[in-house]
């Protein structure tokens, strides 16, 4: 990471998730500044888990984890941006609403009112999702009292090993 910050032309950027008791001890948000100090990012944006993890006992750091990991890196670094709440419903549609569906869901969990606005925004009914759920295209999750859409693992593309064809 030293060496690709240091040859990289562009704007480089960092992301530091917070999670309960694996990152958010006071000592290892002061490790974790010291090494974003070196990598001189344009922006460090100190993140909260606030889509379903892939592992159920992934929690978010506490308030005041987040609250110092922001001091500590504004000490040294010349932007610092929390990244702990809702990004909002205004994902874009290519006209495609049933590709657009899979596609955000394949990149991260797609919260339920974003997907309504989104189904509004494409003109499209919420029987889309239910057959996407019924064909196991999409998967409800809840987490932290809310519900998410999400592309099931199976459902990921794969390849054939080498030298066969998909059937």
């Amino acid at each position: 990471m030293e060496r690709f910050a240091a040859e990289f032309a562009g704007e480089l950027a960092s992301e530091t998730m917070l999670v309960e008791g694996v990152n958010d001890e006071s000592e290892t948000i002061d490790a974790i500044a010291r090494f974003l100090a070196r990598l001189r990012p344009r922006t460090a944006y100190v993140a909260a888990p606030t889509r379903p993890p892939a592992e159920a006992c992934v929690r978010p750091a506490s308030e005041a984890a987040l609250n110092h990991a922001y001091q500590r890196f504004a000490e040294t670094l010349p932007r610092v941006e929390l990244l702990t709440g809702f990004e909002g419903t205004a994902f874009g549609t290519t006209g495609d609403l049933e590709a657009d569906l899979l596609g955000i869901a394949a990149v991260h969990p797609l919260r339920e009112d974003a997907l309504a606005a989104l189904l509004a925004r494409g003109g499209a009914e919420r029987s889309l999702v239910d057959r996407l759920i019924e064909r196991g295209d999409l998967k409800e999750v809840r987490y932290r009292g809310r519900t998410f859409y999400v592309r099931p693992v199976a459902q990921a593309p794969s390849e054939p090993p080498a030298g066969e064809e998909e059937p």
